[in-house]
């Protein structure tokens, strides 16, 4: 296996988020599983957009601190 492709990769995640109503998360997994790339580093391989996806889905599945409090109503 070559270096993946940013372009490919992120189609990929796009693709299986979408067509499997799945978290980004979840697409993400299963994209590094089916192309070999450990998860710790498919970071590298992902779009912008998808990053940030990914941070707002965390957040908001209180994974990742928010930078401002969000009221709880």
């Amino acid at each position: 296996m070559g270096i993946p492709d940013i372009k490919i990769v992120s189609e990929k995640v796009e693709k299986y988020a979408k067509g499997h109503t799945s978290t980004y998360l979840d697409a993400v997994v299963k994209v590094a599983e089916e192309e070999e790339i450990d998860v710790e580093i498919i970071g590298k391989f992902l779009s912008k957009p998808i990053k940030e996806k990914l941070e707002i889905e965390g957040r908001e599945l209180n994974l990742i601190r928010s930078k401002k409090p969000k009221l709880p109503f």
